[in-house]
């Protein structure tokens, strides 16, 4: 098979999009409940719509940058853990070159091989890239996976943004009294899209996901209208 049919093989697999949908599929639907949270708990605190407005543009400015110093530091750590683990590798490899040899026979043993496929599939991969192999096969790392903090930072951010923008729409209905329904309207129907979508590029069904998002996301909005309606503070 031909090197550019592997690679149009390939692309039909999600793997490769695994951090930065992870990312934006977290941002998206973190800036729909978040936003949407803060409003209606505004909203059902009796407050004036203008704090409502004022409220939903600063939660998802706020939530925005949150998210993307959140994602680029977490993700950024998962580097430096597959960057040790890389050095430990090297180090390993230079004090005890046989000792790994057997560690990775073993693995292929352990993956079904006979022992002397293994030993032969082993010897070969030394020969060629023997860190290489042992990141692939003995530590999961493949440069198709690898973090990448700013990617993910970016999407996390750029989707919260437009997750947010969702029920901040709904803010804008005749009275804080019925913005608080508009969010919630508006929310909802972006849940949908967002459970639908994130469902699609991950290649799943459709049902369950999108059931998961809109349950998750009405429970978030239904806790905070409560606390917001206990206080009911006006005039804030």
């Amino acid at each position: 098979m031909a090197l550019e049919d592997v690679y149009r093989r390939n692309l039909h697999h999600r793997t490769h999009r695994a951090g930065w949908l992870r990312a934006a599929v977290l941002g998206a639907n973190d800036g729909l409940v978040s936003t949407a949270s803060l409003m209606i708990g505004v909203a059902a605190a009796r407050s004036e719509q203008s704090f409502l407005i004022t409220a939903g543009a600063a939660g998802i400015a706020a939530g925005a940058m949150s998210m993307a110093v959140g994602e680029y530091v977490s993700v950024r750590s998962q580097n430096d853990i597959e960057e040790s683990d890389r050095l430990l590798e090297i180090e390993h490899l230079a004090i005890d070159p046989d000792g790994e040899l057997e560690e990775l026979i073993e693995i292929y043993i352990n993956r079904g091989l006979s022992r002397e496929l293994a030993t032969q599939v082993a010897t070969t991969m030394h020969a060629k890239d023997p860190l290489e192999a042992h990141l692939r096969d003995e530590l999961g790392q493949h440069p198709h996976t690898k973090a990448r903090p700013v990617q993910a930072a970016i999407a996390s951010a750029c989707a919260f943004t437009a997750g947010g923008l969702i029920p901040f729409i709904g803010a804008f209905a005749p009275s804080a009294g019925k913005a608080a329904w508009s969010i919630v309207a508006f929310t909802v129907v972006g849940l949908v899209f967002t459970g639908i979508i994130s469902a699609k590029t991950a290649g799943s069904k459709l049902l369950t996901p999108t059931l998961r998002v809109i349950a998750g996301g009405c429970l978030g909005m239904a806790i905070t209208a409560g606390i917001g309606q206990l206080l009911h503070v006006s005039g804030i």
